[in-house]
Parts: structure tokens; C-alpha cells; sequence
């Protein structure tokens, strides 16, 4: 079920299992996982994108190989809060991805999480090459992380 709300979102969730984290690209899905506490998001990889359904089921053969609990889409929302084209093929992404899970998924603003990647992979003197490899999975990390900093808070 898609919850709108980070809260409903939340009132979905076990008390504790790990979440995935998905920044979902043209190109690829970078996907990060949380621990089983909600604390601390891991990037882990990239999905090449094919068709939605190997796509998706390369997901669902990740969540349920680590148990996972929910799902958080980085929602790329225009800089003036606004949605264009990105953010709705985001959503029917979500609302297909929901016809084949029964876990709770929801959205987070993911506005400047590929720069903030970008820029910590640039502090670790991260090479061009590796930059390209990784940025997708670490921002899907920062898009991750800022829903659980926000989960943390409601809880």
C-alpha cells in the first residue's frame, strides 16, 4: 500500500525490521537498506534498468532476501515543490510495485540528495569512474536516511 504520509507510513511499519531506500533513476535504481532499527542507511547497490518487471523483480528478490519492511522512493519534486514528469513516472512506478508487494511504501522528497552524494564522494577523493559506479546507491542512501532521521522523530 502507498502512504503519502510519512507518518501513515510509519503507523504501517513493524516496530522493527529494515526498510529500503530507492532512488529511482532513467538509467538506474540505486538502492540502499537500513538496519533492523531504523538507525543508520547503507547503500548496497544499482539495478540497471531494463522493464519494470525485471526491474521490480529484482527488488522484491532484494527485500525479501533481507526480510525488509517497507520501501522509501525518493520522490524528485522540482525545486519549487512542484512535480513534473520525473516525479509522476516516480509515482506509477510505486503504484505498479504495489500491485506485486504487500509492504508499506512511501515517498521522500529527494530534492539535492544526488548533490549532497556528489559532494561526499568528492570529500572521499572518490575517482570519476567509481563516482559514476556509486552515486546512485549513495544518494538512494541520503534519500534513505532522511526518512529515517524523520521516522525517528514520530516515533
Amino acid at each position: 500500500m502507498i502512504h503519502e504520509d510519512v507518518a501513515d507510513f510509519a503507523a504501517a511499519l513493524p516496530r522493527a525490521g529494515a526498510i529500503a531506500g530507492l532512488d529511482l533513476g532513467t538509467k538506474t535504481i540505486g538502492v540502499a537498506v537500513s538496519d533492523g532499527l531504523r538507525q543508520v542507511a547503507s547503500p548496497i547497490t544499482v539495478i540497471r534498468r531494463e522493464k519494470f518487471t525485471k526491474d521490480a523483480e529484482a527488488l522484491l528478490k532484494i527485500t525479501s532476501e533481507r526480510g525488509l519492511a517497507g520501501i522509501v522512493l525518493g520522490l524528485p519534486r522540482n525545486m519549487d515543490g512542484s512535480e513534473g514528469p520525473r516525479a509522476q513516472s516516480t509515482r506509477a512506478f510505486a503504484r505498479n510495485l504495489s500491485r506485486l508487494t504487500e509492504l508499506p511504501i512511501t515517498f521522500w522528497d529527494e530534492r539535492l540528495s544526488t548533490v549532497a552524494a556528489e559532494r561526499a564522494l568528492l570529500e572521499a577523493d572518490t575517482s570519476r569512474k567509481r563516482r559514476a559506479e556509486v552515486i546512485d546507491q549513495v544518494a538512494a542512501g541520503y534519500i534513505l536516511q532522511g526518512a529515517l532521521d524523520r521516522l525517528r522523530f514520530l516515533g
